[in-house]
């Protein structure tokens, strides 16, 4: 089993990295595969409606969405992460959202998920509720932690002693483990997902 953790920062190791790394963590000790994917610095352009991905199963645009795709096909769990950015994940990672999911709504489909954000004191909530409409329209498993699921701090060290925080982080990495163990276990049992 493989879980994709998607860092929506334009900082390869800052503050979103520093949380994904802690559900990683949690992750490795239950034994599933990990790999965070940073999308990286190169401009992400939004969707343009083409529908050529409907023909192809990638999008034209050549860059990280379909880098990620390619991740995609072989994983049975994600989790997507963003910094805030006036009150919103930044406008990189809502390109790649929307073109990810546009792209291959198959790959994510019945697979648990969820969301984190990243904030240096507020925005969060908001950053957390607009990341969480794409897990709910493309049917995935939105995973439960013991709060929202945000870190607060302007840099990797502040977040890392952000207890609380990296917490909830370490709870969602164990609650991933648990609900794949579950979808396998029920997979094994002959249960089919609904469509």
């Amino acid at each position: 089993m493989k879980v994709l953790l998607i860092n929506g920062s334009p900082h390869a190791k800052g503050s979103t990295y520093t949380a994904l790394s802690a559900i990683t963590s949690e992750l490795e000790k239950g034994g599933i595969d990990c790999e965070i994917f940073h999308i990286g610095t190169e401009p992400i352009s939004g969707c343009l409606a083409c529908g050529k991905c409907r023909e192809t199963g990638r999008c034209f645009m050549d860059d990280a969405v379909n880098e990620a795709l390619d991740k995609a096909s072989f994983c049975d769990g994600f989790i997507f992460g963003s910094p805030v950015y006036y009150a919103s994940a930044n406008g990189s990672m809502i390109s790649f959202m929307d073109r990810l999911f546009y792209t291959h709504t198959d790959y994510f489909a019945y697979k648990p998920a969820a969301c984190i954000c990243a904030a240096r004191r507020g925005g969060a909530t908001a950053t957390y509720d607009q990341l969480n409409k794409y897990l709910g329209i493309n049917k995935m498993i939105c995973l439960p932690s013991v709060y929202w699921n945000m870190v607060y701090g302007r840099t990797a060290e502040e977040v890392s002693k952000d207890t609380e925080g990296m917490n909830i982080m370490r709870a969602i990495g164990k609650n991933m483990v648990w609900m794949l163990k579950v979808l396998e276990n029920a997979k094994n049992q002959g249960i089919e997902n609904p469509l």
